[in-house]
């Protein structure tokens, strides 16, 4: 079912009469909800005793919002008081208007995927991290993050993508200055392919021509259309087009065939490193067992997890960011919370090291990712093994090997690898390999068989997987070892324990106290000093920070 969308560029504190128009036209169309793309509020640094009036009313609940409206994060700053309050009411304003973000995925009522990035590209934020939630400012790495939602009817940026004008007949107001442009911009519409991108440009309205995204080999019959639309700001000199109105139907599938007036997308695809980081605390984020969710009530069956609702994606608004560690281009590590092992665990490396390697992409298993996107996460989730290896090798020696497992299940949440370091005598005796099977046959689980699948693409049922890896004796090279993968298939004749891997290895290392991760809970203060010693350890062999 079709949704009517009304979309509205830079208000610039004039909201009182912008909300007013907005009222007046829902009166006569029954939109499901508004968009403000552009700065909503004026500039603090600028705003006067009307605008600051005008402010409180708004926070006060004295202006009525008769439908949902949505506000982006522009290039100014947002009033103290806005902030005060969207701190209050966990991102809401006042009734009906709800802050999107600086970077967000979201999915409205009508089954409407938004995702949003606000703000400036700021060279100046660092380490892979845009901790604060309301300046307007993003990095590269906050626009990578989103490119984790996979997917969007409804991208807003606060700038445009670079070389979206390539191509196109569309002439641009040439008396105005040109559009601040950005690559990660650009690469992300590329991945998302969405609906409709939305931008500004304060006196001047644009809108490109639509233009199609190549298909791909899973779907290669289908051609994801995007439009392009840069809104003018409200009351511009130019009397430009400041308000947009259009219908959606999420459930539209893509058309097979390209509309007349059509181009080919104008975008390049660049894949600059690392994405971002997203900001707040959730206690579920990076448990390390696949039932993360909170559960339904009454015994109903949850619905899917979204990107924005998993806590494996980065674009998941409720992160504790302190527990990631690096970011690459197809995947991401952090800390495990509630870890298995402790500092004391292993001497020779002075943290738990028991880590995370999680995709970017939102995928139940490794199988269910797209072609190409699945063979480039599986090789850098593999790199991201082999350089823990090498870590291990620096501050270990040969007294140290790792086990790796992993839960593959379609009816699973977001995949991921769990990694942690076990004694290399375990290893060598073969009690690592032995521990998994009699706890496999206590449990009247199949049998392990001992091969290699792979990004587990050719494997028919669910599996639990686990990769030993025994460090070389000579030299120092982590490749120099030898890993033995062991996979036990799972099926519906019996119920899998998803905390078989750390129970297994808790009762090998003699940590049976720490089966449950929830009894391992630590202190944000420790979790953080885990973090950065693991961090500074591993600096040498993180390859995300290669230029």
């Amino acid at each position: 079912m079709s949704s009517k969308i009304l979309v509205v560029g830079g208000v610039s504190g004039q909201f009182p009469a912008v909300l007013s128009k907005i009222s007046t036209l829902h009166a006569k169309n029954s939109f499901s909800f508004a968009l403000i793309v552009g700065d909503l509020f004026a500039d603090p640094l600028t705003s006067t005793s009307e605008d600051q009036a005008n402010v409180k009313s708004l926070v006060d609940e004295k202006i009525n919002i008769p439908l949902p409206i949505y506000f982006a994060l522009g290039s100014h700053a947002l009033p103290e008081a806005v902030i005060q309050k969207l701190e209050s009411s966990a991102g809401e304003v006042c009734s009906n208007l709800y802050f999107l973000g600086k970077r967000t995925t979201i999915k409205t009522s009508e089954g409407v995927r938004i995702v949003a990035l606000g703000g400036r590209l700021d060279f100046n934020i660092t380490a892979g991290v845009s901790k604060d939630k309301y300046p307007p400012f993003y990095n590269e790495d906050d626009a990578r993050a989103l490119r984790g939602a996979n997917t969007a009817d409804i991208l807003v940026t606060n700038q445009w993508p670079t070389g979206v004008r390539t191509g196109s007949k569309v002439d641009f107001a040439s008396d105005e200055a040109e559009p601040e442009y950005q690559q990660c911009i650009a690469d992300l519409c590329t991945v998302l392919k969405p609906r409709y991108h939305f931008s500004t440009s304060p006196n001047a309205f644009y809108e490109r021509e639509p233009f199609f995204h190549t298909p791909t080999e899973v779907s290669p019959d289908v051609y994801p259309i995007t439009r392009f639309i840069s809104l003018a700001s409200f009351g511009n000199s130019k009397k430009q087009k400041w308000i947009y109105a259009f219908s959606l139907d999420p459930n539209a599938a893509p058309p097979i065939a390209i509309p007349p007036g059509t181009t080919a997308s104008p975008l390049s695809f660049a894949g600059k490193k690392r994405p971002a980081l997203l900001n707040q605390e959730s206690f579920y984020r990076f448990s390390t067992g696949d039932n993360h969710h909170r559960h339904p009530h009454k015994r109903q069956r949850a619905p899917p997890s979204t990107p924005a609702e998993c806590f494996f994606c980065l674009s998941n608004p409720n992160l504790a960011t302190h527990l990631i560690t690096s970011i690459g281009n197809d995947a991401y590590l952090t800390i495990a919370k509630g870890p298995l092992s402790t500092p004391s665990t292993f001497p020779s490396l002075g943290f738990p090291s028991h880590i995370l390697i999680i995709p970017l992409t939102h995928s139940p298993t490794l199988a269910s990712i797209e072609e190409e996107s699945r063979n480039n996460t599986f090789e850098e989730m593999n790199r991201y093994r082999n350089a823990l290896h090498s870590m291990i090798i620096k501050f270990a020696g040969a007294e140290l090997g790792s086990v790796t497992w992993e839960i593959s299940r379609a009816a699973g949440i977001h995949t991921h690898w769990q990694f942690l370091p076990v004694p290399a005598n375990l290893v060598q005796r073969g009690l690592v390999e032995a521990a998994f099977e009699v706890e496999a046959e206590n449990q009247k689980y199949p049998t392990f068989e001992k091969k290699d699948i792979g990004d587990g693409s050719q494997e028919p049922n669910d599996f639990f997987r686990v990769l030993i890896w025994n460090p070389p004796t000579t030299g120092d090279q982590a490749a120099d070892g030898k890993t033995t993968s062991l996979t036990l298939p799972i099926d519906a004749s019996f119920r899998f324990d998803l905390q078989f891997g750390r129970r297994v290895l808790a009762k090998l290392l003699d940590l049976e106290n720490r089966i449950g991760w929830r009894d391992c809970g630590q202190t944000q203060v420790e979790e953080v000093a885990d973090a950065e010693a693991f961090k500074t350890a591993f600096k040498e062999f993180d390859f995300s920070l290669e230029e």
